[in-house]
């Protein structure tokens, strides 16, 4: 079988990989922890409870800290309008300010952590289809659940790194599909932008014909893992990034009809409880595993580190219809600071969960869509109306196709704040120049406007630029 190799951060991990204390079964080998340019590949996963445990780490590795149980979602925070870095952690004031450098940790964090992810999701894809004792209907599962992870970590990396088609950006990301042979190292180039999203689909289209429905599973992890409508959702997204806006409606129709979920009456219980009928995917913490979301916005007062904070101009937009429940999700540090934080991650102990994927994203995608289609405006405003007043926020009837447009974009700005969304969503409807202009700060500089439409992808992490001689920075960073 031919496999491919990558160098990446000049870490060594093997059975660490998971991210959990667990037993991959009985010829996983002993492992030194010497460095090496290598992702090392001789894990073993010997039997049902090793490829079981693995699919677990995957999990695990989106939960980490340096994916989404922070990071991925600051970096969109911070990067666009709706929050900025007001504390002493530069790798966050880098992103605030666009002057971003190839050694930011926290950029490089995400790297490595993104790529681990896809290491284990090639794992299971390489190793599972011959352990014997797993019945086919389980396998299938365990192997759609690590394509869906693997389109979705390209998916996160391609953004941050590589762009959006059409929009900003050539280059796309190493396609590492496959583990290596043991001492084998190759140095991949940077794939395109186009087959890097190629990709992305391929993957989700196939996780679509193994994964069973979220109604067969049961209910205490419905939500929390892959399943066909998570997949439907993620192909939503990301023909929305491609401008495939017929196949848009289609796969957001196809959960949107699906009677398992439903958006919940009430936007703050979405986060208040777990599981709920309006999500789709979603990231169980606890207190195992816990999310640094509460911590890095919550002022020191409350418990937090407190250095991110909400821009005062979103949260007077967010303010601005009293009875907009989501302008109501806002904390005042003190009462004559002026200064607020975001309270839609605000349980003790940091066990927010985190949602991927929300049935009020499929209603906004196909608002959009029909949108610019244009040949079904009023469904357009239905479906964004929809999400609006189950916000208790008043129903909108703007005219003509570019103001119904610019509407719903401004919706998805209030519907998923702090979600990962905001940055990117800005980017891909071509606004970036117009949107992050005059934007005020409290630490120096005081305001920030992007200049340069190369600089809102990131630059590919010095360490692997050293460690892969075939890798190209991105234009901005050279």
């Amino acid at each position: 079988m031919k496999r491919t190799a990558f160098k990446l951060n000049n870490h060594f991990f093997k059975a660490s990989f998971l991210g959990l204390t667990i037993l991959l079964g009985s010829c996983t080998k002993v492992l030194d922890q010497e460095p090496k340019n290598e992702v090392e590949t001789d894990i073993v996963l010997a039997d049902a409870k090793g490829a079981a445990a693995a699919v677990t780490g995957l999990y695990n590795q989106l939960q980490d800290g340096s994916y989404y149980g922070r990071n991925f979602q600051i970096i969109s925070d911070v990067s666009s309008e709706q929050a900025q870095s007001i504390g002493t952690w530069d790798f966050y004031r880098e992103m605030d300010t666009y002057q971003l450098s190839t050694g930011n940790t926290e950029v490089g964090n995400f790297y490595s952590r993104g790529f681990k992810t896809i290491y284990v999701a090639n794992t299971i894809l390489d190793q599972v289809p011959g352990i014997s004792g797993i019945a086919d209907a389980s396998k299938n599962t365990m192997l759609g659940q690590a394509y869906f992870v693997r389109a979705l970590a390209y998916f996160d990396l391609v953004r941050v790194f590589g762009g959006i088609p059409g929009v900003v950006g050539t280059l796309g990301m190493p396609m590492v599909t496959a583990v290596s042979e043991p001492g084998v190292i190759d140095s991949p180039p940077r794939a395109s932008l186009t087959d890097t999203y190629n990709q992305i689909e391929a993957d989700l289209l196939q996780s679509l014909t193994l994964l069973p429905e979220a109604n067969t599973l049961p209910a205490v992890s419905a939500r929390f893992t892959a399943t066909k409508a998570g997949a439907r959702a993620l192909l939503s997204r990301l023909y929305l990034y491609l401008g495939r806006y017929q196949d848009v409606i289609t796969y957001s129709d196809l959960v949107i009809n699906d009677p398992f979920y439903a958006l919940n009456p009430s936007y703050a219980d979405i986060f208040a409880s777990k599981g709920t009928s309006e999500s789709i995917f979603e990231l169980n913490y606890g207190s195992v595993d816990r999310s640094g979301m509460r911590n890095w916005y919550y002022p020191t007062s409350a418990g937090g580190r407190g250095d991110l904070a909400s821009h005062s101009s979103f949260v007077q937009q967010a303010k601005a219809d009293a009875n907009d429940d989501r302008g109501k999700m806002f904390a005042m540090t003190t009462p004559t600071s002026g200064l607020y934080y975001p309270t839609k991650y605000g349980k003790a102990g940091d066990i927010d969960n985190f949602h991927i994927l929300r049935i009020s994203e499929m209603f906004l995608n196909r608002a959009e869509a029909k949108a610019r289609i244009g040949v079904d405006l009023e469904g357009a405003l239905a479906d964004m109306n929809i999400v609006r007043t189950r916000a208790k926020a008043a129903a909108l009837n703007p005219l003509g196709q570019q103001a119904i447009l610019t509407a719903i974009w401004d919706e998805q700005q209030l519907e998923f704040a702090y979600e990962g969304h905001s940055y990117f969503d800005i980017i891909r409807s071509g606004r970036a120049l117009t949107s992050f202009v005059n934007m005020p700060r409290l630490n120096s500089p005081n305001s920030i406007t992007l200049t340069e439409i190369d600089r809102v992808v990131f630059p590919i992490p010095l360490f692997e630029v050293n460690a892969n001689p075939n890798i190209e920075q991105n234009e901005a960073y050279k």
